[in-house]
């Protein structure tokens, strides 16, 4: 529908007036934030006194969102919508902050900027200043949810939001510029994953301004049918909003939305009480509109509004600037007319306050933009009742994600009213050996079935996508809202998520220091498939260094865990389900492998997050001579075979096991709130003694933890060296030196006592490296004695 045929339908006067007034406001306090520190209503002539030493920010969409803002005010009172707002090209920053002011929001969370000509001033001044906020769309503004410092997510967002709140609408921004990013061209496809009777909706309006930083958008030059067929394609109704001249842009924005809301509100009740389950062709909005609207045309001869001149600060004001600069400034803030807009004491008149929506329909207050305050403890199973049987340790396990797959199912069971919690993954669950959780739902789809689909509904509590960035901005913007969730993902492709992963990091610790803002639940991603039990795929499937990613963050933030076997992993699990405003990184195996720990044993050994297993050292009657050090799955497995080697061949040397559950148990307590004391540390490792430590990732991380430890130089550790390739499980340890054959040659490298025997052990050593390369070369397969090795047999020692 064009803006023509949208005109017919019309504001009434006083209608016009208010929304354009509201505008006009909104317009001012942008400019004011990014130019002004003083003189805030302009009551005695501008002067370079009055203005910032150094302007920041971004002007070319902002007056677009303030556009929308007001509009979408109106919108809300008018038929009582349940909306908020999110900020695509979220670096327009000024918008948001502005119109949080006007609906008086701003002011109760920060009463020190109150709604006066004072207050006025510390807004102002407070924009991009030392001390002050972002330019962003930042955790600091009441109403944000999303961080608009880095471009992309914002559609993602707002469909993980409205899951599972079907009164909510989401009214999300995307600016045209970010819409050329991966990430948002693949979020228009959101629409076949929205169940319209569980679900809320999500309104797109694409800010058509036609310029980035210094380049055209593709969008805006593809011309009016294209664009249509593109968005058609995607599956949405567009309605164009086109144009520059104010009255009839907002009689045309006005339409727009009365139309969209009829449509969405006739989908919804379609599906929810007449049955309707074909899949509904949601509407959007394209507002084409000159990039800087409303702002100076022309700076120093050269066109500035409607061009890419307008994207940042149009109009520079300095002691070194032409004169006329300051003079242009004044006559634009004053082209707003604040005058007709604040009263004698800097306050919004009333007749213009009362435009906003009331109490938390105002977008800036909606409550799902705090999700912590919406926020309600999972219903969790016993993760105990789910235990695997370990008699004696090394008994064997199915694969340790097929077990945790039952206590997912059941937690997905016990959530489902209220629907409190999802999973999110690129078409990996089944892969990742979590079936069972099909047995409680399905995979939430709208678009067509076949016969042969499996676990498709238009309601399901799993919902996946092939792509990465996808999947994690759902259940951002699900967690965000108030709710939890789980992202499982193979281990070397959650890379793709990194940059993802490091605003939400951000976002954690901003908020944390927010006192209004409430904490969310944590940000959990179960990490199967993993480097060492990808032989199969190859090369480009082995790569374990999210962990190493993740620990840049800030500490009160980031966990990672390792555990070595499935009564583990459910502990773990449990424990991360249930914490607040974490990363939670869980790396796990799907293979079937050895079993170490009874369910109680287990539970305390996470509990501690590192500890001595005294089963399976020999060091009892005295210091070690070495200690065994392994964090992960197969480092653990790879250790403890390394341990049954020299326990038989050199029995006289006194051996410590210690396994790694919680990495971050790895640094000081000084430095992360989970780490030991190095009295702790220095007991467990020992002050002088070799360490040979098996680590499931990148060697270097373990050193990076550890490199303030007393026993630092002593410490050797085994990992992931980037060597990889299609071959068998056991050779991916071997071409990484993190076999037991390599574990064990370390040892006698590095412990005097090993002796003559150990230099006749470590030629035997070699020798088998030797036979387990032409064997599998010849067979395709590990040699038999890899493959049937169990703890405590007595040919545990393969060397006979």
């Amino acid at each position: 529908m064009t803006t023509d045929a949208l005109a017919r339908l019309s504001l009434d006067p006083d209608q016009l007036h208010g929304i354009d007034a509201w505008w006009r406001a909104a317009n001012y306090l942008s400019v004011g934030q990014i130019y002004l520190r003083a003189n805030p209503l302009l009551r005695e002539p501008l002067a370079l006194a009055h203005v910032k030493h150094m302007l920041l920010g971004h002007w070319g969409t902002t007056p677009g969102q303030n556009f929308i803002y007001a509009h979408l005010n109106r919108a809300i009172r008018q038929y009582d919508l349940d909306m908020f707002y999110i900020s695509g090209p979220g670096h327009g920053g000024p918008a948001v902050v502005a119109n949080a002011y006007l609906d008086g929001t701003y002011s109760e969370v920060y009463p020190d900027i109150s709604q006066d000509e004072a207050g006025l001033q510390r807004l102002f001044k407070q924009f991009s200043f030392p001390g002050g906020i972002p330019s962003h769309a930042s955790p600091e503004c009441p109403g944000s949810l999303h961080e608009g410092g880095e471009l992309g997510y914002s559609l993602s967002h707002a469909f993980g939001a409205v899951f599972d709140n079907p009164g909510l609408i989401a009214a999300c921004v995307v600016g045209d510029g970010e819409a050329e990013t991966g990430p948002l061209a693949t979020a228009w496809h959101s629409n076949k994953f929205l169940d319209p009777v569980g679900d809320g909706a999500v309104l797109p309006i694409l800010h058509l301004n036609g310029y980035k930083i210094a380049n055209p958008t593709v969008l805006a030059r593809i011309g009016r049918d294209e664009l249509e067929q593109l968005l058609r394609g995607y599956g949405w109704t567009p309605y164009f909003v086109s144009g520059s001249e104010p009255a009839a842009m907002h009689q045309a924005m006005a339409a727009a939305l009365d139309a969209v809301v009829a449509q969405i509100r006739l989908i919804q009740r379609d599906a929810r009480e007449h049955g309707v389950t074909a899949r509904p062709r949601w509407p959007m909005i394209v507002l084409d509109s000159p990039k800087g609207w409303t702002g100076p045309k022309l700076v120093d001869g050269k066109p500035n509004e409607g061009t890419f001149r307008a994207h940042q600060v149009p109009l520079s004001v300095s002691a070194s600037s032409p004169p006329e600069h300051l003079q242009q400034l004044e006559a634009w803030l004053r082209s707003y007319r604040p005058d007709e807009l604040f009263d004698a004491h800097g306050r919004l008149q009333p007749e213009l306050a009362a435009l906003a929506p009331a109490g938390t329909r105002r977008m800036s207050a909606n409550p799902h933009t705090n999700g912590g305050m919406l926020l309600r403890d999972l219903r969790l199973p016993d993760f105990r009742d789910y235990a695997v049987a370990v008699p004696q340790p090394g008994v064997p396990g199915i694969g340790d994600t097929h077990v945790l797959g039952p206590f997912l199912r059941d937690v997905i069971r016990l959530n489902q009213q209220p629907r409190n919690f999802r999973m999110f993954g690129p078409d990996e669950t089944v892969s990742n050996g979590l079936n069972a959780v099909f047995e409680a739902t399905n995979r939430q789809w709208e678009a067509a079935l076949k016969p042969n689909d499996e676990f498709l509904a238009a309601q399901g509590r799993v919902v996946e996508m092939l792509s990465e960035h996808q999947c994690e901005g759902w259940l951002e913007g699900y967690l965000l809202s108030g709710r939890h969730g789980l992202f499982n993902c193979y281990e070397a492709f959650i890379h793709i998520v990194d940059s993802m992963f490091n605003q939400h990091a951000k976002w954690l610790k901003t908020t944390a220091a927010i006192p209004w803002r409430r904490p969310l639940a944590s940000l959990n991603y179960l990490l199967a498939s993993h480097v060492w039990r990808q032989d199969h795929n190859g090369f480009t499937h082995q790569d374990p260094g999210f962990i190493d990613h993740v620990v840049n963050k800030k500490a009160q933030i980031v966990r990672v865990y390792l555990p070595p076997d499935a009564n583990c992993l459910l502990s773990v699990i449990d424990h991360c389900l249930r914490s607040r405003h974490y990363v939670n990184v869980v790396v796990a195996g799907k293979h079937p492998a050895p079993q170490w720990l009874a369910m109680d044993a287990a539970q305390r050994h996470c509990n501690q997050g590192i500890g001595l297993w005294p089963w399976a050292s020999s060091d009892q009657r005295g210091e070690p001579d070495v200690v065994m050090a392994c964090a992960g799955d197969v480092p653990t497995l790879e250790t403890l075979a390394a341990v049954t080697i020299l326990r038989r061949y050199l029995p006289e040397l006194k051996l410590r096991v210690v396994n790694v559950v919680d990495l971050m148990k790895l640094q000081s307590r000084s430095e992360h709130p989970h780490g030991l004391d190095d009295d702790d540390f220095d007991q467990l490792f020992t002050r002088d003694k070799p360490v040979v430590f098996a680590f499931h990732g990148y060697p270097s991380l373990v050193h990076r933890l550890t490199y303030r430890r007393t026993n630092h130089d002593n410490l050797h550790v085994h990992g992931y060296q980037e060597e990889g390739t299609i071959t068998t499980p056991f050779d991916m340890t071997v071409l990484n030196a993190l076999d037991r054959f390599h574990l064990v040659i370390d040892v006698i490298n590095r412990v005097p006592q090993a002796g003559e025997r150990g230099i006749y052990l470590k030629q035997k050593l070699l020798d088998k490296l030797l036979e387990h390369k032409q064997y599998i070369d010849d067979n395709g397969e590990d040699l038999p004695e890899i493959r049937n090795w169990a703890w405590g047999a007595q040919d545990a020692g393969m060397l006979a």
